[in-house]
């Protein structure tokens, strides 16, 4: 079994051996298998995994369509699997956080993999924090995908609003091809503020999956139950 190898994502990655299932072959799933070679296994609507085989894996990898989500949840519901779940526009049950550790399983969930958006996360939240030291600050959020994409506002940009805490009206555009793009707008009467953040290639949300999984193998301390993506890169860079 070959090494998926990490380490232009972090030096401190030395890469281990991890089997991958990765649930949903669509554009952001094929990145994933590109990137994990041979130690991934591909499923879709018409190659379903069985519940038992599962078990077999080090992670299960999803992004699927939000209308297939269901029956995916259904499929991992009970199983002690440590689940990345890229799928967005989800309406999570209340007590879905106490099945998943009563299970034993580690869910992260995320909008959006990139490392680089937990930076401007981070950016994001002072602005909402210092926000007193502006006058009279108006905050405008923009958000444009591909037109395939069907949740509108995006996952990531409600979570830019609620990373910032403060009243924001977002916008949202579909057009083309379009990775992802969010930006982040805040006027006053005597200055303008942006902060941007432009996906280039699938690859990025990829990466951080890729990341993610096997970070979370490598820290088994975390968990059981159902985190934010967010709060596991908090738990990781805070810990190093």
């Amino acid at each position: 079994m070959k090494t998926i190898k990490l380490d232009y994502l972090t030096k401190k990655v030395k890469g281990i051996i991890m089997k991958a299932a990765v649930i949903g072959t669509g554009k952001t799933g094929n990145a994933i298998l590109q990137l994990a070679g041979h130690d991934a296994v591909g499923f879709n609507s018409k190659n379903m995994p069985q519940r038992e085989d599962l078990i077999d894996f080090d992670c299960v990898i999803v992004f699927v369509p939000t209308t297939a989500a269901k029956g995916i949840m259904e499929l991992l519901k009970g199983l002690p699997l440590r689940v990345i779940w890229g799928t967005t526009g989800m309406q999570w049950p209340a007590d879905f956080n106490e099945k998943v550790k009563k299970s034993g399983a580690t869910w992260i969930i995320g909008s959006n993999f990139s490392l680089g958006m937990n930076l401007v996360r981070r950016a994001i939240q002072l602005m909402g924090q210092q926000s007193d030291l502006l006058n009279k600050p108006v905050f405008s959020i923009k958000e444009i995908h591909h037109i395939h994409k069907k949740d509108k506002p995006s996952g990531t940009a409600i979570s830019w609003r609620e990373w910032l805490n403060q009243p924001a009206e977002i916008e949202s555009e579909r057009e083309g091809d379009v990775k992802g793009i969010h930006k982040l707008n805040i006027h006053t009467d005597f200055e303008s503020i942006s902060i941007m953040h432009k996906a280039h290639d699938r690859k990025l949300f990829a990466e951080g999956a890729l990341w993610t999984a096997e970070k979370l193998i490598m820290n088994p301390e975390f968990g059981p139950g159902w985190f934010k993506f967010e709060t596991f890169f908090d738990f990781l860079t805070q810990k190093n």
